[in-house]
C-alpha cells in the first residue's frame, strides 16, 4: 500500500505523540531516562507531546505517514535551519510537565540532553529531532517516506540534515539515505551513546 505523507497539524500531536512513544519504548537513552517499564509508553506519551507542541510543530517542518486510510502511523519533528534550540523561557516552561514524566531522573536527563545539544552544529541545516514509525507500522517503509519528502527538499534548498541516532542498529538505515557519522558521543551521567550524523547537501 502507498504511503502518504502530510504536513503535521496541531490537531495530531496527541496522536502523534502516541506513535512515537510506542516507537521510542525500546530506546536505550528513553529507557535510560525512564527505567521502569511499567507506564514508561504513558510517560512518554506527555513527553512527545509536549515537544510537539511546544517545539517542533510551530516551526513547520514537521510531517507525519500513514497507509491510505488517513491513519497516522509515523511521524518525523524537523526543525529549519537555525530553529533548533529551545528558547530558555520555553525550556523553564516544559520543567514541571517533564518532572511530571521524569521523575528523580530530570536532573540527569537534562544534565545529558544538554550534553548532546551543546555538540549540535552550528552550520545552517535541517535537523531531524525525532523520527518513529509505531511498532505495528513497521517495516512498510513510512519512515523512508518520511526521510525522502525532506530530504528531497533539502536537496533542492542545498541545505545539510542532521540527527543523533540513539540505536546503533538504526545507523545502516540512515547511512541508506545519505547520512553518515561524524562521532559516537557518551553523554554524562551513564547515559547510553548516541551517533551524530550528517547529510552534505547536494
Amino acid at each position: 500500500m502507498e504511503s502518504t505523507v502530510r504536513r503535521l497539524s496541531a490537531d495530531d500531536a496527541k496522536v502523534v505523540a502516541g506513535v512515537l512513544a510506542r516507537a521510542f519504548d525500546d530506546d536505550p537513552v528513553w529507557q535510560w531516562i525512564i527505567p521502569e517499564a511499567d507506564g514508561r509508553v504513558r510517560r512518554l506519551s506527555l513527553v512527545f507531546e509536549l515537544i510537539t507542541r511546544k517545539v517542533h510543530q510551530p516551526r513547520g517542518g514537521c510531517e507525519v505517514a500513514g497507509r491510505g486510510s488517513g491513519e497516522i502511523e509515523a511521524a518525523a519533528l524537523w526543525d529549519p535551519p537555525g530553529e533548533w534550540k529551545v528558547p530558555l523561557s520555553a525550556q523553564l516552561g516544559q520543567l514541571v510537565p517533564l518532572a511530571r514524566s521524569f521523575g528523580l531522573r530530570l536532573p540527569a536527563a537534562l544534565r545529558a540532553l544538554g550534553a548532546i545539544e551543546k555538540r549540535h552544529p552550528k552550520e545552517p541545516h535541517w535537523y531531524l529531532a525525532v523520527l518513529g514509525t509505531d511498532p505495528a507500522a513497521q517495516g512498510n517503509g513510512l519512515g523512508g517516506a518520511l526521510l525522502r519528502s525532506r530530504l528531497g527538499r533539502c536537496d533542492e534548498e542545498r541545505l545539510p540534515a542532521y540527527l543523533e541516532s540513539s540505536k546503533e542498529s538504526n545507523v545502516p538505515y540512515y547511512e541508506q539515505f545519505g547520512f553518515r557519522v561524524t562521532d559516537r558521543f557518551v553523554p554524562p551521567g551513564g547515559c547510553p551513546p548516541v551517533w551524530r550524523m550528517w547529510r552534505p547537501s547536494a
